[in-house]
């Protein structure tokens, strides 16, 4: 009997897409001086955001994802960052870098910083090639139209915006009749589905999580990942013991201490975050012998006293269920505006 020449991998179970710029990188794009240095740094220093990388780690343990990486960082940048990810131990499936130069030659000037005719038509190509049934989890930050992009592309492929609603859209974004159309080709492509279970945005901004309520519960605004790690836990993404490492790297590498997570549990919680389940997990993960979990040992007494809050709160609302999102008003507060009120795409991403 002879044996097949390969062995296809399985189909991805789950699609992560990630951001790099205030998502994945601490970038600084906010003044000339800051994008020239940050075009001229090397891999080594390059700083990734406290506990992304161990998260990206940690999701890909179950070998049935798939991580797709879409920036506005221009494709001259591509050895630098995949140096960067390797150095960090993330391996990646997909990685789109935006084409500046060939903007910039073809005159596109407004493509040199818009995102949402960079964006949507990359992740909705990429999604054209994904199985129906794969579940997909995006990452972004506030430094851009993230939030806005990835629930659109969300509420596309769900049949829940329509072709007049997506046109006007698009026009109020100023994108280009080409990238109009891309965008138009691939969604055509894509079987209908409900595909994406949640959207977290960094803060780097520190915008209050408040903002971004008109996109409903999907999109969780997030000011570190251990906040992401504990949604993803209670989502099923996640085991404890996984969250805890990702807590684990995050003390003993980025600064952070047992306060500044237990407050970022605590943030979760007041926003109504459903991680009851989540904090009795965590509990059972820290009553083990395990040398790495020693290093949480004062997380039981603040696991405790969260399980005494939650018993005290009882039982949580039903989440609310979920709007329609008015992509047309929102695009004119997604889009930054320059000093004279006109909307403007902002760099990076």
């Amino acid at each position: 009997m002879s044996l097949p020449d390969r062995i296809d991998p399985r189909p991805p179970r789950r699609i992560y897409r990630w951001d790099l710029d205030k998502t994945y990188l601490q970038t600084d794009f906010d003044s000339l001086k800051d994008l020239l240095r940050t075009a001229f740094q090397k891999a080594h220093e390059k700083v990734a955001v406290p506990g992304a990388s161990a998260l990206i780690r940690e999701l890909s343990e179950n070998g049935d994802s798939r991580l797709c990486i879409v920036s506005g960082s221009p494709k001259q940048m591509r050895a630098v960052l995949e140096e960067k990810l390797k150095l960090d131990g993330v391996r990646w499936d997909e990685f789109v870098l935006k084409d500046n130069v060939g903007n910039l030659l073809r005159g596109r000037f407004r493509a040199l910083r818009g995102q949402v005719g960079y964006k949507l038509p990359a992740i909705l190509e990429s999604r054209v090639k994904a199985p129906a049934e794969a579940e997909e989890v995006l990452f972004g930050d506030d430094a851009e139209a993230d939030a806005f992009i990835y629930s659109l592309f969300a509420d596309l492929i769900a049949g829940r915006v329509d072709e007049r609603v997506l046109s006007q859209v698009l026009e109020a974004g100023g994108v280009y009749p080409d990238d109009a159309e891309r965008v138009r080709a691939a969604w055509k492509q894509i079987p209908v589905a409900d595909p994406v279970r949640r959207i977290f945005i960094h803060l780097d901004k520190l915008t209050p999580p408040a903002h971004f309520t008109p996109y409903g519960p999907r999109v969780v605004p997030i000011f570190n990942y251990f906040q992401a790690a504990l949604v993803l836990l209670a989502d099923g993404h996640l085991s404890a013991p996984q969250v805890l490492k990702i807590a684990v790297e995050m003390v003993q590498t980025a600064g952070h201490n047992i306060i500044t997570l237990s407050n970022s549990f605590q943030d979760l919680l007041r926003r109504g975050l459903p991680l009851q389940q989540a904090a009795v997990a965590l509990s059972q993960a820290l009553e083990g012998p395990n040398k790495l979990l020693a290093a949480m040992r004062p997380m039981p007494d603040i696991l405790s006293a969260f399980s005494k809050r939650l018993a005290a709160l009882g039982t949580p609302p039903p989440p609310p269920p979920v709007q329609a999102v008015d992509y047309v008003s929102l695009i004119h507060h997604a889009l930054p505006r320059n000093h004279k009120g006109r909307t403007r795409p902002s760099p990076g991403g």
